[in-house]
């Protein structure tokens, strides 16, 4: 038998979860299907408020709105060449460290109220395999997380993996990820998601090869920022298409308006479950849209895009990791198509929950029984455990509530969860 393990950085973390939408204050909360038409609406409810674009943030612009910029200040458009090397390559914080610009266009700038857009890290942690989770304190005072993992291959080279936060928070609460326990407040904009690849990319002091819409946050929830995130990481950042995966729990109708975009990014699904019933028990929000459904998204997007779907499946010991679970879910995925790959990924333990993680041996027989089945299956290499950085475990006491003032954010330190 043979077991691909998810050495690669692509297939290292997985942030999922599910439940009713519901408000950062104790409000009524909205159905998944409500929650799903304000993604695709140009208004957000109050539940996910809005996460229109800061007109005066640099960060996530293209080069050829820099350029424009320059222009109408009165500059030549070569200045906004500049200012997309300032940004995107030397990756400066602020516009009074533009030395490259004259200190006319400097001043002009800061006059008009332009800035960066870039924030100060709260917080780091370093685990024991090299990853380092970060807290980035963003302009609201909200901390949001992101994990770099660095995975050295045969020849010694360095592959760095971005994991990225579409949300302060996650308004679906998966019962196994401490990501919804910790409550929800708001979307990330663009260049909040895009700022995060930077900071790694300068703590790491290397460049960021794969990134995985895999941390807080449901994307598919905030599906406009991430996808503008999604280009500037392309084509600013210059990271390949299909070196990034956008990760779902699923949200209606969102697998068919990302499938119109045609990217070529890798869509990972997940799962956790192989029929209707169990699924519900573990993902709630899977009473809104139910497992055909999904699945007929999945095929459709397939059919649209080309690109292959990713399920992703969180084992969770006595509950849905029984070769009789692997059979149905071999069963599940044959009926709705070929080439599909499974991603296998242990539970990782959070603080209150009744999960418990999976023997070796029972990871190795689901596996087993999935790839004698003509599926193919990786299981995931658990990265960060000790940081709280691996999938399912990203949490902080402030994605509900903002730090409240320089002194009790000095005083107070913030509870760090991450793993996957």
């Amino acid at each position: 038998m043979r077991i691909a393990a998810a050495a690669t950085s692509m297939a290292m973390l997985q942030q999922t979860c599910a439940v009713p939408l519901a408000r950062a204050a104790s409000v009524r909360p909205l159905s998944l299907a409500a929650a799903a038409a304000a993604a695709a609406s140009p208004s957000v409810p109050s539940a996910a408020p809005s996460t229109a674009r800061d007109p005066r943030v640099l960060l996530g612009m293209s080069e050829q709105q820099l350029q424009q910029l320059a222009v109408d200040l009165g500059q030549q458009s070569y200045r906004g060449k500049q200012l997309h090397q300032l940004i995107y390559k030397r990756k400066v914080r602020e516009v009074v460290d533009f030395s490259q610009l004259p200190l006319a266009f400097r001043n002009e700038l800061q006059g008009a109220g332009w800035r960066v857009g870039r924030s100060p890290i709260y917080r780091s942690v370093t685990a024991a395999d090299g990853t380092i989770k970060l807290l980035i304190k963003l302009e609201d005072n909200r901390l949001v997380e992101t994990v770099g993992i660095p995975v050295e291959d045969e020849k010694g080279s360095v592959r760095l993996t971005a994991c990225v936060s579409s949300q302060v928070g996650c308004p679906l609460k998966c019962s196994f990820c401490a990501t919804g326990k910790g409550g929800f407040s708001r979307n990330l904009q663009a260049h909040e998601i895009v700022e995060q690849v930077l900071a790694i990319e300068e703590t790491f002091k290397h460049r960021v090869k794969n990134v995985v819409f895999m941390g807080m946050g449901e994307p598919m929830l905030n599906l406009k920022s991430v996808l503008e995130a999604h280009r500037c990481l392309n084509k600013d950042v210059q990271i390949g298409q299909r070196m990034i995966t956008i990760s779902t729990v699923g949200v209606p109708n969102t697998i068919k308006k990302l499938a119109s975009h045609k990217i070529q990014s890798t869509l990972a699904v997940s799962l956790h479950a192989p029929n209707q019933k169990l699924r519900e028990s573990i993902v709630p929000s899977a009473k809104s849209y139910p497992l055909y459904a999904i699945m007929k998204d999945c095929q459709d997007y397939f059919q649209e895009t080309s690109r292959r779907v990713s399920f992703e499946y969180a084992l969770l010991a006595g509950v849905n990791d029984a070769e009789e679970h692997a059979i149905e879910l071999a069963e599940l995925l044959h009926e709705w198509g070929r080439g599909n790959h499974v991603n296998l990924i242990p539970f990782n333990p959070i603080v209150g929950s009744d999960y418990r993680r999976p023997s070796k041996k029972a990871v190795l027989a689901f596996a087993s029984v999935l790839e004698s089945r003509k599926i193919a299956v990786s299981v995931r290499q658990t990265r960060g455990l000790d940081a709280s950085a691996a999938c399912g475990q990203l949490r902080n006491k402030f994605q509900k509530s903002p730090l409240l003032a320089e002194t009790d954010e000095m005083q107070s330190q913030p509870e760090i969860a991450m793993v996957c």
